[in-house]
């Protein structure tokens, strides 16, 4: 079976394959990776403890939240289009919510995370162990194009992630203020993603600073714009960033795009995290990097 993943990869070739392989397939053994050559650096190095054994698993003694599919009229894209959306145990309309916008990779869709990682699962039990903040979690679909399933060649969809800017800022944050209670402001607001997604959140987040002030990009692809153009001015990044947290595994071939932007923020002293872990282009990374940032998003203090 490995063998027919690397073929596939060899025969396709170039960086969109590097970037969906994982997420279609799974990451096959080797020093290499997808991608291309890893080399670590001295401080490609966790900076977070393993989540502890059934961090992920759902325990019947705590109060659960909600998971429901809704739907939305994009004018970005021309269509009715989905979106998962979980809201806290408890929730009530008397309180407001942060929300998280949390977005796939290039082979997923809306429901991608709750298939990698089961944000609700991880959610319902941090917060029952006041580990993290009540908030809602918004799966949108990343893909925003009148087809917008993950079928066929996915990877000419590239320039429908780049095209989901508009529709996440101009119809998907606007649908979740007026249906759910949230406070509607940057301080409230967080993104983050997986892969492509990972790219969209540096993208899209570093632009809005005005709309995003907690930052995750777990895994970025290379739809990752250069370091230069995403945070152009790094004394003005420096004053809204609440979080910026960048995450990779060591045997991810892709590991380079996220230390060039690493190495782009600690030369320019913008506070971040850089948590380098022990997997691949997979998703343990992607589930154990969103239970470290759930934890560090909406506090007071600067993590």
């Amino acid at each position: 079976m490995f063998q027919g993943r690397r073929a596939w990869a060899a025969l396709v070739g170039g960086w969109l394959v590097c970037m969906a392989a994982t997420e279609l397939l799974a990451q096959p053994p080797g020093p290499r990776g997808f991608g291309g050559p890893i080399e670590l650096k001295p401080d490609d190095v966790p900076a977070f403890e393993e989540p502890p054994r059934g961090f992920d698993l759902r325990r019947n003694d705590i109060p659960h939240g909600k998971v429901e599919m809704i739907s939305y009229e994009s004018k970005t894209v021309g269509i009715t289009r989905k979106m998962l959306v979980y809201t806290p145990p408890g929730y009530s309309t008397e309180k407001k919510y942060p929300v998280l916008y949390l977005l796939h990779g290039i082979g997923g869709d809306e429901t991608e995370w709750q298939r990698f990682a089961k944000p609700e699962v991880l959610l319902d039990n941090l917060i029952a162990d006041g580990k993290a903040v009540p908030m809602i979690v918004v799966m949108p679909n990343g893909r925003a194009q009148k087809n917008d399933r993950a079928e066929g060649d996915v990877f000419r969809s590239a320039p429908a992630f780049a095209a989901f800017e508009d529709d996440l800022l101009k119809d998907v944050i606007p649908t979740i203020e007026s249906r759910y209670s949230v406070q509607a402001d940057r301080e409230h607001r967080a993104i983050a993603g997986l892969s492509m997604g990972g790219g969209q959140t540096l993208n899209f987040g570093l632009k809005h600073l005005d709309t995003f002030a907690w930052i995750g990009a777990f895994s970025s692809a290379p739809n990752t714009k250069p370091p230069k153009e995403l945070v152009p001015d790094p004394a003005a990044a420096k004053a809204k960033i609440k979080l910026l947290m960048l995450s990779c595994g060591k045997r991810d071939g892709l590991i380079r795009i996220s230390q060039g932007f690493h190495a782009y923020l600690k030369e320019n002293d913008v506070p971040h995290i850089w948590h380098v872990d022990d997997n691949a282009h997979d998703p343990p990374h992607w589930k154990n990097s969103l239970y470290h940032f759930v934890q560090r998003i909406f506090r007071d203090e600067k993590s």
